[in-house]
């Protein structure tokens, strides 16, 4: 395959032809430095697109003709072209930390993807997620390939009429201005693969985009060969029904894999970034069982070993889920090319099969398709650990087979440009592309004079943004011509800035700020400590509750006593999020505990010396201490609650009177606040490099992708042979574990310990493959006592009975102990694998 070949490539003078692979490569959104590149080009241009693909399709020929006669730019742009080379090239910190990397590759599937608004396929936080990851991948070296689909019109774009009435506009995403190119064969054709939905086969086309190192393969079905209704399937993100999302996460899952089996790409790690791709676990098994004739069964016990799942969901009704009937009606095709009975096959993605009304559930196949399972944050660990439990009944919840990867974020994508000159100087160039050890010490001998002074730049930086924004805003509401000059004076680069920006749902709470507007004026109109206050968020088209909070939100920003002190901002994106996130000195979150998964939009404020301010949940519940920023709540939950609502209202407002406006405007002789500067160093030197996507990804390589690749490439050796040892071992266990009794207990004391003695009934299952343990609830937070028993030999006169024998301290009550059964085999996770448990009755 030819992935690189050039997509409608005009001719380009000689002196520019290195232009050809920088503007088709997303490295530069994250490598600002070449910004100055795409502004001499065509300044305005550039400042509204922010595409050099789009701009170099547009710009005449002539102004490339002189841009090719100036010497400097030509010295600029080969100067950029060679740090572009260079950095495909250098080692990278995988390479050096696994020199004798994976073993394989990495296939990253996700619904959206948020790498640039160049390439507007992504809503929000799960897509912000998915394009740092790709870009961390490429920053580290790691060999990953990401897997999506390219919408033709993607997700809703937002703007307000006068009423401040969200409307919701869906233009259209013309791929010849998108920096994406056809995927041709070594023959020049363009490469198709196709899936099976009732009645029809559809066509899909396939694309390419580089991310530096990574490449993400995106799938479409506009292709003429198909009806016009299959090709609106990739036509809007989370748009239409539960048909249409149920068809895209068949083009996602399934067609996704067929393509990296088209393209010849080995994937032993499937990385799924929330349910959306599930479909995939059952290709990848149907693709090994067309490579080694096994069943079905044996197929998902290999092929599941390189499975990751990544959950997101704080809450049961956020899955992927489908009617029974409308599932079996769009998976009876693959039912019959696995070799199994739909209901079967539908019994993956159902917690009781036998239940009719149940819906079938992505997350759930994802859970039974998958080797390892991770939330996103330590507090959404435990929240997923509640949410899976009915999957692996009498397990306790605390040994549900969750595990979590705090999110992180891709900090030379959100950084400012001030910020990025203070990490560079203290911490060198390609800081974030290594392993961090020295970040904290490094940035620590920054003064605080420097770090304010940054922190005055990136706010100064933000106020035209606000300005011309609002200023467009108001022209299209057709406002006089006075308001509209009016924004020319609006928000002052010297006062306290805070940003709320999210997805506006009712459990983000984004009114809570606004539960006594009086007060919230007297805050932001205070004589000697006045606050600005920017705000920005979507809500879902169908979201009626949403909509009307941004009313609200609109409504008061536009009152005459704060209309200079607080704005709504339309169409919050990508760029709109970093510049809010590089400008604003305090970041405000308030959603319901514990709904929040991780969130990431705080942890872009630290990189650049802004300070969080929010409840916590989510990341910041791992995050918080009082020297790094502000917290809401008490840590617990507390529904929803219209007097904790309001009681939280009034400890955000006391914490703006009497503690954040004061620090900030605490100044010592030098006009430099002194404690909020120390927060700031506190939270940049402590935080940034913690919830960093270097982090993240080093880790998901070593916990995650590294054991993946290692339990994959064991069990699909020999064809399989370990996945045939495995699901054999599986099938007795299923035909005979209600033999596996727990006959009786006896209990001694001795010097300091209590000596167990348990006596087992194996019935027809091997003794050697089960694991007999004493367990103990933990005391309040902590990981349960898991003490293994010794097996000794059989008590004369008995039948398929066995002692087993176990010594704990007696610093607990022998009663806190009880013994239990579970199975065991060398490379079998426990219980993902095998769910069985017995507990003495």
């Amino acid at each position: 395959m030819t992935p690189d070949t050039p997509y409608r490539m005009r001719p380009l003078p000689v002196a520019l032809t290195s232009l050809g692979e920088l503007v088709l490569d997303l490295r530069y959104c994250w490598n600002h430095s070449a910004d100055s590149l795409w502004r001499l080009i065509d300044p305005d241009l550039w400042e509204a697109t922010r595409n050099p693909w789009l701009l170099l399709q547009t710009v005449s020929r002539r102004r490339l003709d002189e841009l090719a006669a100036d010497p400097a730019f030509c010295m600029e742009l080969e100067r950029h072209a060679e740090a572009r080379r260079r950095s495909l090239t250098n080692p990278s910190w995988f390479q050096t930390a696994h020199p004798k990397g994976l073993g394989t590759t990495v296939a990253y599937f996700s619904m959206e993807f948020g790498l640039s608004d160049a390439l507007p396929i992504y809503s929000g936080g799960l897509g912000m997620l998915a394009g740092d990851h790709l870009k961390t991948a490429s920053d580290l070296g790691i060999p990953l390939v990401g897997i999506g689909l390219l919408y033709q019109c993607g997700y809703f774009r937002q703007a307000l009429d006068p009423s401040g009435e969200q409307l919701d506009l869906h233009p259209y995403n013309d791929p010849t201005q998108l920096p994406v190119i056809p995927l041709r064969d070594d023959d020049g054709e363009w490469v198709h693969v196709e899936v099976d939905l009732p009645g029809r086969s559809v066509r899909l086309r396939c694309w390419v985009v580089k991310v530096g190192r990574v490449r993400l393969f995106l799938l479409d079905s506009n292709d003429p060969m198909n009806s016009p209704f299959d090709r609106a399937i990739t036509g809007e993100l989370y748009g239409g029904g539960p048909e249409l999302r149920l068809q895209q996460e068949i083009v996602l899952g399934i067609g996704g894999w067929r393509l990296l089996e088209a393209l010849g790409i080995e994937c032993g790690v499937c990385h799924l970034n929330e349910g959306h791709a599930a479909l995939a676990v059952l290709e990848r098994a149907r693709s090994f069982m067309l490579k080694t004739g096994h069943s079905f069964a044996v197929a998902l016990r290999c092929t599941r070993a390189g499975n990751l799942f990544t959950t997101h969901t704080p809450v049961e009704a956020g899955f992927d889920r489908f009617s029974q009937k409308l599932a079996a009606r769009y998976l009876d095709n693959q039912a019959a090319s696995l070799g199994v009975a739909v209901d079967d096959l539908l019994a993956l993605g159902l917690e009781d099969p036998s239940n009719l009304n149940e819906r079938f559930n992505m997350a759930t196949l994802a859970v039974r398709g998958s080797f390892h399972i991770n939330a996103v944050s330590r507090l959404h660990g435990e929240v997923s650990r509640r949410l899976f439990q009915p999957l692996f009944p009498r397990w306790p919840e605390k040994e549900v087979p969750i595990v979590h990867v705090t999110n992180g974020v891709h900090v030379p994508t959100w950084d400012a440009a001030a910020a990025d000159d203070l990490w560079n100087c203290a911490c060198g160039t390609d800081c974030w592309a290594g392993d961090l050890s020295n970040l904290e010490t490094n940035l620590r001998r920054h003064s605080g004079s420097e770090l304010w002074a940054m922190r005055n730049q990136a706010r100064t930086a933000l106020i035209p943004v606000v300005r011309s924004r609002v200023a467009r805003q108001r022209s299209a509401y057709g406002a006089p011509a006075n308001e509209v000059d009016a924004c020319a004076l609006l928000f002052d680069p010297q006062v306290l800035t805070i940003g709320f920006a999210r997805r506006f749902a009712t459990y983000k709470r984004p009114d809570l700020l606004l539960h006594d507007p009086e007060r919230l004026v007297r805050i932001l109109n205070h004589a000697e400590r006045p606050v600005q206050l920017v705000v920005a968020g979507k809500a879902h088209p169908h979201d009626g509750a949403g909509r009307e909070l941004v009313r609200q939100w609109a409504e008061f920003s536009a009152r005459a006593d704060v209309s200079d002190r607080a704005v709504f901002l339309q169409d919050y994106d990508m760029a709109l999020g970093a510049n809010l996130v590089q400008g604003v000195d305090v970041w405000l979150n308030t959603p319901r505990r514990p709904w929040e998964a991780s969130g990431t939009s705080g942890m872009k404020v630290l990189v650049n010396g802004g300070l969080n301010l929010s409840e916590l949940d989510g990341w910041w519940a791992e995050a918080y201490s009082a020297s790094v920023g502000w917290a809401l709540g008490d840590g617990q939950e507390h529904g929803e609650d219209p007097d904790w609502d309001a009681k939280e209202a009034d400890d955000l407002y006391r914490l703006l009177e009497e503690e954040i406006a004061p620090s900030f405007y605490d100044r010592d002789e030098a006009e430099i606040p002194q404690r909020w500067v120390e927060r700031m160093r506190d939270s940049m030197a402590l935080l940034a490099p913690r919830f960093s996507s270097n982090r993240m990804v080093r880790e998901y390589v070593e916990d995650h992708y590294q054991p993946c690749a290692d339990a994959w490439l064991e069990r699909s050796a020999e064809k399989g042979q370990r996945g045939v040892e495995l699901e054999a071992w599986a099938d007795s266990l299923r035909a005979h574990w209600h033999e596996v009794q727990i006959l009786d207990v006896q209990v001694d004391a001795s010097e300091g310990q209590w000596d167990f003695r348990v006596r087992i009934r194996t019935g027809r299952i091997d003794p050697n493959t089960l694991s007999v343990e004493l367990y103990a609830d933990p005391p309040m937070d902590d990981e349960p006592a898991i003490i293994p028993m010794s097996h000794h030999d059989r008590p004369s006169g008995t039948d398929r009975e066995y002692l087993f024998m176990a010594s704990v301290s007696n610093d607990r009550p022998n009663t806190d102990y009880t013994p239990r059964v579970i199975p065991r085999h060398p490379g079998a996770q426990i219980p993902l694998d095998a769910p069985q448990i017995r507990w003495r009755s």
